[in-house]
């Protein structure tokens, strides 16, 4: 049986792909098959990846329309057969042994989701992140991480464990979890269903998987906006997946009152997270302030 299902999602990466695909085949732990979705790519990754369908039988290539991030992984799901699933964005690198070590941590602790911690990719240098174990109470690199804490890392991403990548889940957790197409910032409004899923998390204080900043990344495009319909555009998107986290929340009687009072800060905390005109500014903070006010009307706050 095969042990790992590793999907990896490619849309127009053609630079980077290759050093990503090496990353996987040269993987210490070898019982994995890497499922590879095209998402209407146009540049010429086809090469690529035909290269290695055609030397290693553990990689498969499927190609469809472009459905966006949420729609390709939906399709990896699809096809996958491993027992753990682990995500790897097509532009982004991990270490030789990413598999062995998450692997390691899992049949060690006995968690559901086993997360590492990134480093960063730029311009060909790669970045460690210094002093971030300080932030952690551990035992041995590991940290417990609380389904409270997981959840609302889906605000503020503080203990980085909101994104798909970097970690690995069994597979059977997927099982009835689709995640939500046509919005950005698909981790943040689909992430908590697995959450919610599971009886424990931990994260691997080992620096595993690079995490490449280029400015063709969806996230780069977004950090250097700075005008006041993208950040409207973000707040939009930003308060559909918080709803959507909620309306989970409330279903499954979570800690639902301070799980409301987390929402309500981090709504307070927007205005001073952005950089706009002072015109702009102060459309954008009437807009919190409207909705702030319907939620608590909503919520009999």
């Amino acid at each position: 049986m095969t042990k790992v299902s590793i999907g990896i999602p490619v849309y127009n990466v053609e630079k980077y792909l290759r050093e990503c695909l090496d990353s996987i085949t040269n993987q210490t732990f070898k019982n994995f098959e890497a499922i590879i979705v095209d998402d209407g790519s146009t540049d010429n990754y086809f090469v690529i990846c035909q290269e290695y369908v055609a030397k290693d039988n553990r990689f498969k290539l499927i190609h469809q329309e472009n459905k966006g991030l949420a729609g390709a992984r939906n399709t990896c799901l699809k096809y996958m057969k491993g027992e753990y699933v682990t995500w790897v964005d097509s532009d982004d690198v991990v270490d030789n042994n990413y598999l062995e070590r998450l692997l390691e941590t899992q049949e060690k602790t006995g968690a559901d989701i086993v997360r590492c911690v990134r480093k960063y990719i730029r311009d060909g240098n790669v970045y460690f992140v210094k002093g971030y174990e300080e932030g952690f109470i551990n035992e041995d690199g590991v940290f417990d991480l609380s389904l409270e804490a997981a959840l609302k890392s889906a605000f503020d991403n503080y203990f980085g464990s909101l994104e798909f990548w970097g970690e690995l889940v069994p597979r059977k957790l997927y099982k009835g979890v689709a995640l939500s197409r046509g919005v950005t910032l698909e981790d943040q409004g689909n992430k908590f269903k697995l959450y919610l899923q599971s009886k424990k998390n931990v994260m691997l204080l080992e620096q595993l998987y690079s995490y490449r900043l280029h400015n063709e990344s969806i996230m780069s495009k977004r950090e250097d906006s700075a005008n006041l319909e993208d950040s409207l555009s973000d707040l939009q998107t930003q308060v559909y997946n918080w709803n959507k986290l909620m309306y989970y929340v409330d279903i499954a009687n979570y800690n639902v009152e301070e799980m409301r009072e987390t929402y309500m800060k981090k709504l307070d905390k927007l205005p001073s997270e952005i950089n706009l005109s002072e015109e702009d500014f102060k459309i954008y903070c009437e807009k919190v302030s409207r909705y702030t006010k319907k939620l608590k009307h909503f919520w009999n706050m």
